[in-house]
């Protein structure tokens, strides 16, 4: 078994745990928007908490996930969903042209992400 195939169970976990630092990263953003400058108790409260579970699943998955691809894939997720989610919850306007650059985001996560699989990095190792 070679070290890449000892840490995918890891490398797996990593990147759910970085979801889930993404998903609390949205959830941060939009309670921020919501607690108008945190004068609004209850968003308040809610931004304080998703932002102390984002720090927390951020850094559990960059553990195992490089620092730059991590960051960029967690900023980028939590950009894409705070403006997707805003503009659904609470009423923000989303042009077709913002949409279309948010896409780009999205598909750069994804390769991101793909250029982190096992399977490319085996390959690129026996290229060299």
């Amino acid at each position: 078994m070679t070290t890449t195939d000892q840490n995918t169970p890891h490398k797996g976990r990593a990147w759910l745990m970085l979801l889930l630092a993404s998903a609390f990263e949205i959830g941060y953003a939009l309670s921020v928007g919501g607690s108008q400058a945190f004068s609004v108790l209850g968003w308040s409260i809610a931004a304080i908490i998703f932002f102390l579970l984002t720090l927390y699943f951020l850094s559990v998955a960059l553990k195992s996930i490089d620092v730059g691809i991590g960051y960029a894939v967690w900023a980028g997720i939590g950009a894409v969903g705070a403006a997707g989610f805003g503009s659904v919850l609470l009423d923000q306007p989303l042009t077709l042209s913002q949409a279309i650059w948010l896409a780009v985001i999205i598909g750069g996560v994804v390769w991101l992400k793909l250029a982190d699989s096992p399977k490319l990095n085996t390959d690129e190792s026996l290229a060299s």
